[in-house]
């Protein structure tokens, strides 16, 4: 049958209407998710949504208002809470929460990088090194420590430091800062102390900012510590960066790290402001707030960064749970909704910023200004996570700590 001009005409029509038709409705599917090309993940250890809220409260005072004062992380356009619970208590430990983050499974208090029944999970950053992302590990507490290890470490208990400085030999991965080293010296006289045993890994450590800055060759495999602790066991719950003048501050760790890896290659990097959690312990308040103010120092190292690559990049801010419950107000009396920052400001300043009262002078110091700290430990709260950059719409609204894998990995 032969189709007259008019009708092929007609059918050509058809055919283009046909083709604008499925063109479009391709457009409105939902496309894939990519992670992004630069990823900082930051961990205030303890700074649920009291420490934030006390930290910003101080600027606020400083500024000589009520209120108002913000961090740099809690500008991001996308809020969240999250829940940290682990999969035997309530209120989980640095090392269950480090470890649901990093492997996207619940464990048990006390066991880091490992399930409820003793086996070892895999850290995302590991699926991030495979795709040929560099890593690095930005902690002001000991490179081994729980929440910097829960991303490459699985030891049978989170208190096994050899074990974690075994793991972390063979990691392969690029960049480790920390205070120093726990378990330096090995279990027993036939292990090779740490140094030993991360040189023969290849990796070239540095103790403090001179020795850094005197490397005659960029290592591809690095790690850098304080001067203060080369050779020797490191100290834990132990903050002595207010009086060090000569220590690496987390923003400086980071910048380290970000020079070393420049913008080339893909990136993942955690930093952990681990220090906060320490302080919160011994409820020292003012000393809290300049170690949050720390972090939010490093993140602004980040949101440089992100400035240059906003399409590629993605900074999370959040805390693995929170510690000493601080309450802005205290007390029985009608003058407990008054808060007195001045009172601790004059006290920090008398002592020359140094972290020197005593728990009894600082119980009686936080109450004299109306700030309640009602544990010493960790609490059950959610937590607070801040994002800003490529897939920080996926960190908005309620979630669990997961959840961050699969979020991190645009799966």
């Amino acid at each position: 049958m032969k189709l007259s001009a008019k009708r092929w005409i007609s059918l050509i029509i058809e055919l283009f209407l046909m083709g604008v038709a499925v063109v479009t409705l391709i457009s409105y599917l939902p496309k894939k998710a990519e992670k992004a090309k630069y990823i900082f993940l930051f961990i205030g250890d303890g700074m649920g949504n009291p420490v934030v809220s006390l930290t910003e409260s101080y600027m606020s005072y400083k500024e000589g208002k009520l209120g108002g004062e913000r961090l740099t992380f809690s500008s991001f356009p996308y809020f969240g809470l999250v829940t940290n619970h682990s999969a035997d208590r309530a209120i989980t430990c640095s090392a269950a929460a480090g470890t649901a983050i990093a492997t996207g499974q619940k464990t048990n208090n006390g066991l880091l990088g490992r399930n409820p029944e003793g086996e070892p999970l895999k850290s995302f950053a590991y699926d991030l090194k495979e795709d040929g992302y560099k890593i690095g590990i930005v902690s002001n507490t000991p490179v081994n420590h729980a929440t910097p290890a829960c991303f490459y470490a699985s030891p049978e208990q989170r208190h096994h430091h050899y074990q974690i400085i075994q793991d972390l030999a063979v990691s392969g991965f690029d960049f480790f800062t920390g205070s120093g080293i726990k378990g330096y010296f090995g279990n027993s006289e036939n292990d090779p102390d740490c140094q030993k045993l991360l040189t023969e890994a290849g990796y070239h450590i540095y103790w403090g900012q001179e020795e850094y800055e005197q490397r005659t060759e960029n290592s591809e495999k690095t790690i850098l510590c304080q001067s203060h602790n080369k050779g020797k066991e490191a100290k834990e719950y132990f903050v002595d960066g207010f009086e060090r003048k000569d220590s690496f501050k987390l923003p400086e760790f980071l910048s380290a790290c970000l020079d070393s890896f420049g913008d080339e290659e893909p990136f993942f990097i955690m930093c952990e402001g681990g220090t906060i959690d320490w302080i919160a312990h011994a409820n020292k308040t003012i000393p809290t707030v300049k170690l949050v103010q720390e972090m939010d120092d490093a993140v602004k190292v980040a949101y440089e960064f992100y400035l240059k690559h906003p399409d590629e990049t993605l900074i999370i801010v959040t805390a693995d749970h929170d510690t000493g419950g601080v309450a802005i107000g205290w007390g029985n009396e009608w003058m407990g909704d008054t808060l007195n920052w001045g009172i601790l400001d004059s006290a920090w300043n008398a002592a020359g910023g140094r972290n020197t009262l005593e728990w009894e002078e600082n119980r009686k110091l936080n109450e004299s200004a109306h700030i309640g700290w009602p544990t010493s430990h960790h609490t059950g709260d959610n937590v607070p996570v801040y994002a800003i950059g490529k897939g920080a719409e996926r960190f908005n609204g309620k979630m669990d700590n997961t959840d961050f894998k699969s979020k991190i990995l645009a799966e």
